[in-house]
């Protein structure tokens, strides 16, 4: 795999989406949840993809509850919940496994391209952030405490 347009997903309503299509836009990938001490951070992340989608950008949010079993809803919950308390319109996939033998597979090339502190794989939590160039290539990887305004720079620089 060499780049996210190797990958095809499902969005949040069962329908396949080859990631070929995003090429020539930034991406920000996220694992995300419903009940976890980040889950504000949908709040910075719809305002990235208001502030910054009419020249090219889009956050990719895949639901996990792998940690903390902080995101049980069902695809149909996830989505009303983030539509209702953060106003959240950027597109939602199905829910994922980013660690582990039932990890996605984007997310294996998503670890492997991008490590973490120290040179881990593993993603530690939820809201690990990815940002990925046009040509769709990882830049950069996010921890969970890495805000999104702190990325508005690295995104704007891709831009």
């Amino acid at each position: 795999m060499t780049s996210i347009a190797d990958f095809t997903v499902t969005t949040n309503r069962g329908e396949p989406l080859d990631l070929g299509e995003k090429l020539g836009k930034v991406l920000l990938v996220v694992n995300t949840a419903s009940k976890c001490g980040f889950t504000p951070q949908y709040d910075g992340l719809e305002e990235l993809y208001r502030d910054f989608g009419d020249r090219g950008f889009e956050v990719l949010g895949f639901p996990c509850n792998q940690f903390g079993g902080q995101e049980p809803g069902s695809a149909e919950e996830i989505g009303e919940f983030c539509k209702v308390n953060f106003g959240v319109t950027f597109p939602l996939m199905e829910k994922v496994e980013v660690n582990g033998p039932g990890a996605s597979p984007l997310f294996d090339w998503l670890k492997r391209e991008a490590k973490g502190v120290l040179g881990s794989k593993a993603i530690k939590w939820n809201f690990t952030k990815f940002l990925i160039d046009r040509d769709g290539k990882v830049v950069r990887r996010y921890g969970p405490s890495d805000k999104p305004a702190g990325i508005a720079a690295d995104i704007e620089a891709l831009l």
